[in-house]
């Protein structure tokens, strides 16, 4: 089987904010799940999630492991907005 990593079809984007899970007021993240059929080795998700950390700045927040074998995997990274400059008028 190829590398889940190079098929996107699987994985859903999307952000939240505020207060959710305990967050600090202000603090963004966008998540990322992911759901892994029973045929994906225990070392192909390890390698899968450790090149999401490295190159995409992901971090795991949670990974489920069902009977039938199949994974649930949330990943998160932190939302970094740019504040506005502000100019004076002279």
């Amino acid at each position: 089987m190829s590398r889940a990593s190079h098929d996107k079809s699987w994985a859903t984007a999307w952000t939240t904010g505020g207060n959710g899970r305990g967050l600090g007021p202000g603090v963004e993240y966008e998540f990322q799940k992911l759901t892994l059929p029973r045929e994906v080795s225990r070392n192909v998700v390890a390698r899968m999630l450790i090149d999401c950390a490295e190159r995409g700045g992901w971090e795991l927040d949670r990974h489920l492991l069902f009977p039938d074998g199949t994974r649930k995997v949330t990943m998160r990274r932190k939302i970094i907005r740019q504040t506005r400059p502000t100019y004076l008028s002279s």
